[in-house]
């Protein structure tokens, strides 16, 4: 009998972060759910980090996942969004641990390579790479849960090798 495996794959941010929940059993993935938390700007960062770690228990007890994939913090020329994207992330993994999820944590080059072979791999390529291996029918919207499905398929590829 073939082990299934559920894992949730994020795409944290601090406005938005994206979410998605793959089944693995065996070589074949399905997509069984995915979304975007989203946090208005202008309200405090305490209480957008609390939605953010609310949500992420909700959607950890509504799917049961065992292991978490997310995408690992970009530090580029903008270091204000690099450290909001931080603190999203943040209030990820205290729900992970909270929730005893083994986690792994994966650059964008990283995820763009399991993806489409090639680490400087377009934003589109990605996503259709992330509809043709869950078998979609539609491209996931919006683009962050997209971005968090293609996290959890990396991890589901990787998660060996962490």
């Amino acid at each position: 009998m073939t082990e299934t495996l559920i894992i949730l794959g994020i795409d944290p941010g601090l406005a938005n972060t994206g979410w998605g929940v793959i089944e693995q059993r065996g070589a074949k993935k399905r997509a069984l759910a995915y979304g975007c938390i989203t946090t208005k700007a202008g309200v405090h960062i305490i209480e957008r980090l609390e939605h953010i770690y609310d949500e992420m228990l909700a959607i950890i007890d509504r799917y049961k996942p065992a292991e978490l994939g997310i995408e690992a913090i970009f530090f580029g020329s903008n270091a204000k969004s690099a450290l909001t994207t931080g603190q999203a992330s943040g209030a990820v993994l205290i729900a992970a641990a909270k929730s005893r999820l083994k986690v792994g944590e994966y650059s964008p080059t990283q995820i763009k390579q399991v993806m489409v072979g090639q680490g400087r791999a377009e934003k589109q390529q990605v996503q259709y790479m992330v509809k043709a291996m869950l078998g979609l029918d539609h491209d996931p919207t919006p683009d962050h849960s997209s971005d968090a499905l293609a996290v959890a398929l990396c991890h589901a590829k990787l998660r060996g090798l962490c």
